[in-house]
């Protein structure tokens, strides 16, 4: 092998164009939390302070910049919730989780869109999501099994809570932002086994609720 045949070492990232991604991703956090994950990307980057050239240089696409901003959010919330679980009583835990997912979700826009949406394009993001479902799925799991939780409820039941959260949300943000928090509670009484009657419908099956989040996410 010849020298200039050697493979050269990369070289690290210049200061100022970690700190411009560094600043675009708080800036893009900002503005998704304000106005949702189709906030104006050219907002963004004067937020930042970058030209909007800049931010495509480090995110060539929205969904490049929104996993930015929010995959680390809610990595840190699955994580969270796996130790702030453990030991809890079956229905406290099922409770607690909900009532905590939909606290994240009522504090920032851009994040509730994020949890209420599939994203096929980027194998990061529905790794993640993936993640998200079982975990509501094993919380439910064990609510059902401790006999709590009325045995016909299905993930899609708690997607579709997470849907019309997000609608109550928009509504009530500034007039009522506790309003979300009733309706859970009511919900939560629905999801008792006591309260139990059959249902009309059922759930939709995994492969529905996926083609729902995705179409949720190629109409905005």
């Amino acid at each position: 092998m010849s020298i200039g045949d050697v493979e050269k070492p990369q070289r690290p990232q210049r200061r100022d164009a970690r700190e411009h991604r560094e600043k675009i991703i708080a800036a893009a956090q900002s503005e998704f939390a304000s106005g949702g994950a189709d906030a104006s990307l050219e907002k963004i980057a004067r937020s930042a302070g970058v030209a909007i050239g800049t931010l495509y240089r480090h995110f060539p696409t929205r969904l490049d910049l929104l996993a930015a901003a929010f995959e680390p959010r809610l990595q840190g919330f699955l994580d969270g919730a796996d130790s702030s679980l453990r030991g809890r009583d079956p229905w406290d835990a099922f409770v607690f989780y909900l009532d905590n997912l939909l606290s994240v979700q009522a504090g920032d826009r851009g994040f509730n869109d994020f949890l209420s949406r599939r994203f096929p394009a980027s194998a990061e993001i529905e790794l993640i999501h993936d993640r998200m479902c079982r975990q509501i799925d094993d919380v439910l799991t064990r609510a059902q099994e401790a006999g709590s939780v009325r045995p016909d409820i299905a993930l899609a039941d708690i997607v579709n809570l997470i849907w019309s959260n997000g609608r109550m949300i928009d509504a009530t943000s500034i007039t009522a932002p506790g309003a979300w928090r009733r309706q859970l509670h009511l919900m939560l009484d629905a999801y008792r086994v006591e309260a139990a009657h059959s249902l009309p419908e059922p759930p939709m099956t995994d492969a529905q609720l996926y083609d729902a989040m995705v179409r949720l996410s190629e109409a905005r």
